[in-house]
């Protein structure tokens, strides 16, 4: 019982003062606009029957929206996800707040019914679930961007954590000569820079930044670390860890990067200035 009365004060909260908005809607705009024959009542008694159209759109959308889901959906355990239907419910509305204003004209106003009057009246009452259902849609497109809000965190977080692994293992570049090949730890690496058919390898040891001179080309290196999505290349002459990425400078219409603990800035090629944009 204590669930049902929580489950039923939740659907209050959070939707009766968008049918309250509704209601005060359709009494304004029958209230300016006139759209039935006038009833001879004297001006308050007339506002408080013009207040009469607007209580019936606010009770059937109290019902159907409220009370009808609170019995429909009572087995279901999460009830705070927005509500997929076929239009049954909107149909409800639009069905019981027409019959209930041709009577409420017809049995407290006294107004005849037409076929025009009737007409106005259907039209009149179809504002109601026309405005429901693009609520609906507004609040699923919400819930469901949300979600994938969500998954985006989610597997985001699972390439961090894969590319941190990924930076604890270490990589040996192998020289054009014999016996100088060198291993590094990926996290320690700093940048890969061509020189000649030389390449420098940039790299952090202990708290010092050294710099390493093996026989071999960029091109190399490149196909060694290209299964690691932490190292970019920049530039035809230099390959950088992201993560070692200070600053992205601009100067005169040219691109370089200020890197941890190296000094110099390293060019950025217009080819590549896109993917190092992506990375801000």
């Amino acid at each position: 019982m204590y669930r049902k009365l929580t489950r039923l004060l939740f659907l209050i909260k959070q939707d009766a003062g968008l049918y309250l908005g509704i209601s005060l809607g359709v009494f304004i705009f029958i209230l300016f606009f006139h759209p039935f024959p006038s009833v001879n009542l004297d001006f308050n008694n007339w506002l408080l029957f013009m207040a009469g159209f607007a209580a019936i759109i606010y009770v059937f959308l109290i019902l159907v929206r409220i009370f009808l889901r609170w019995i429909i959906r009572d087995k279901e355990e999460i009830y705070d996800e927005p509500h997929i239907h076929s239009g049954i419910e909107e149909f409800a509305i639009w069905v019981l707040c027409s019959v209930g204003t041709i009577f409420y004209l017809r049995y407290v106003g006294s107004v005849n019914i037409t076929f025009y009057i009737a007409f106005k009246v259907v039209l009149i009452c179809l504002i109601p679930p026309v405005i429901v259902r693009f609520y609906d849609r507004l609040k699923l497109l919400k819930h469901e961007n949300e979600t994938l809000l969500r998954e985006k965190v989610s597997l985001q977080q699972a390439v961090h954590d894969y590319e941190r692994d990924s930076l604890n293992k270490s990589i040996e570049f192998a020289s054009d000569n014999i016996n100088e090949n060198v291993v590094f730890q990926l996290s320690n690496i700093i940048l890969v820079k061509s020189a000649d058919n030389y390449i420098e390898i940039i790299y952090r040891e202990e708290t010092e930044t050294r710099k390493r001179i093996i026989r071999s080309t960029l091109k190399s290196v490149e196909s060694q670390l290209k299964p690691y999505s932490s190292f970019i290349r920049c530039h035809r002459t230099a390959i950088v860890n992201r993560y070692h990425i200070q600053r992205v400078n601009k100067k005169f219409g040219s691109y370089s990067l200020g890197m941890r603990d190296y000094k110099e800035d390293i060019p950025v090629s217009r080819q590549y200035l896109f993917k190092i944009k992506n990375l801000q």
